[in-house]
């Protein structure tokens, strides 16, 4: 899962950029990048959030009316320099692009590169095949008189030949600005326009909120298989090929995106509050009293408020959070998941010492983080815990871009309820009902469905058996030590406490 921003327009752009990027710096804190065009390409990028990659003497040098940028988050491939986005390639035109998602085809779609246009991806990072893909395809067009059908015919073949999710955005040296999306928009990409007294400022973004940084009027979501091109004039064109209903990340509404976004029509806060509203109905049947609600902040709040509500209860905020600590599900190692938890989540003793505390977090992922949260209420006090995920179980891993791990690392793919209760050291643990979600989010005119893959195991894609394997063994061949010994991706074993 990253963050995308592109813009285009009459003025330099980089100053919307370095804005829209910190409005998604949530999305990615691994790697960002910036690259901008005039009459040539300026790139910078780094390891490192907003803030720290980008200086007012790299600002300086990003000159250009059309640029694109990127915040990363590892899914698949090192975490270093070298695969942060955007990515050049001179020929044809000149192409910058930038996207967030996960090829699943990797092998094959790298295999046709090589034996069908002769190309070697230099990184293991996904956007290179996307951008080879569609710059091979773009390459036998009449390149002399390039038309915008000639643009579509291109990002045709390559959403053809590329599987997974990916929303993406390119510029095409001396041309204009494109985006598309994968046939079923898995990922989040919306349209948005801001008039000035020089024309119109157009931009790609991976979510509403930053718009609202921006002032700039929300025009569209970028649909299943559409893509939108804006060319030097400013005329904006489209092509509209896939009929597929939209699968769009269930997940994204859970927990990663920004509860102030609107996600296809949806205010993420009013869906998380909706929610916890589903949950009061588990809580009361499992006999459970609790003399408070609280959050695991911050995606858990909107949840445990709107179950507070409905079981008519106190809602306190207990946990306070260090807003200078990162998001720990987006951290790559489990040791530093855990140490994220322990330095930013500080129990407020005062309100849940003696007191039944129920515990809402936005999903229950390996548990050792759940546990954690656990043991910090008990250690304040708290009579008893029962912790409270707004998700079902996860069952089957995302292979679209968020990295949930392999079944074998995921804790309800391999446990009981009662088992993960004793595990994470609760009293009790209430999940949501698949069922409750699926129809919370059930396809509707003018919003489409959703992907519910790592709670259902059904892929929207297909038959991914075979990816799967391959996404395996790559994560694996990443997690080798330093001599090269393979870490182990069991789960751990739940125990009586």
């Amino acid at each position: 899962m990253c963050g995308i921003v592109g813009f285009h327009g009459p003025e330099d752009v980089v100053q919307d950029m370095i804005i829209g990027l910190t409005a998604l710096q949530h999305r990615g804190q691994d790697a960002a990048g910036i690259a901008t065009f005039d009459d040539s390409f300026h790139l910078h990028k780094g390891q490192g959030l907003v803030n720290d990659v980008f200086k007012p003497k790299h600002v300086k040098k990003l000159t250009g009316h059309t640029g694109i940028g990127h915040v990363r988050y590892t899914t698949q491939g090192a975490n270093d320099s070298d695969l942060a986005q955007p990515f050049l390639t001179s020929y044809p035109f000149g192409l910058a692009m930038v996207h967030n998602g996960n090829v699943i085809n990797f092998r094959d779609v790298a295999k046709r590169l090589h034996e069908h246009y002769h190309v070697l991806p230099k990184t293991t990072n996904d956007l290179e095949l996307i951008m080879y893909t569609f710059a091979s395809e773009l390459r036998v067009k009449d390149l002399d008189r390039l038309s915008v059908v000639d643009i579509f015919d291109a990002v045709e073949t390559t959403q053809e030949l590329v599987k997974g999710a990916y929303a993406t955005i390119t510029m095409i040296a001396g041309h204009g600005l494109l985006a598309f999306n994968d046939p079923l928009a898995i990922r989040p990409l919306v349209l948005g326009r801001r008039d000035t007294e020089n024309g119109p400022v157009y931009a790609f973004v991976s979510e509403s909120t930053c718009f609202d940084y921006l002032d700039f009027e929300f025009v569209e979501n970028v649909g299943p298989g559409q893509a939108v091109f804006i060319d030097n004039n400013f005329q904006v064109h489209y092509k509209n090929t896939y009929a597929p209903p939209k699968n769009f990340c269930v997940f994204e509404q859970i927990y990663f995106a920004r509860e102030d976004s609107i996600i296809h029509g949806r205010l993420v806060a009013r869906e998380r509050v909706r929610l916890g509203k589903l949950l009061a109905r588990k809580v009361s049947n499992a006999g459970l009293q609790p003399d408070m609600v609280i959050d695991v902040p911050s995606s858990g709040y909107f949840a445990a408020s709107g179950l507070a509500e409905a079981i008519g209860v106190p809602y306190r905020r207990a946990l306070v959070k260090n807003n200078h600590m990162g998001r720990s599900f987006i951290v790559s190692t489990q040791k530093g998941r855990e140490d994220v938890v322990k330095k930013k989540l500080n129990p407020i003793r005062e309100f849940v010492e003696g007191k039944k505390v129920a515990v809402v977090d936005d999903s229950i992922v390996r548990g050792t983080t759940s546990r954690r949260i656990v043991r910090l209420l008990r250690e304040a006090g708290a009579a008893e815990v029962y912790f409270i995920s707004s998700a079902p179980p996860i069952v089957s891993p995302c292979i679209y871009g968020i990295d949930m791990a392999m079944s074998t690392e995921l804790i309800a793919a391999n446990y009981t309820e009662d088992e993960i209760c004793r595990y994470i050291e609760a009293d009790k643990v209430i999940y949501q009902d698949l069922a409750d979600l699926e129809e919370l989010f059930a396809e509707e005119k003018g919003h489409g469905g959703s992907c519910f893959a790592c709670f259902s195991g059904k892929y929207p894609t297909g038959d991914v058996s075979r990816y799967l394997r391959h996404i395996q063994e790559e994560r694996e061949s990443h997690r080798s030590d330093k001599k090269g010994q393979s870490v182990s991706a069991k789960a751990p074993a739940p125990t009586e406490h």
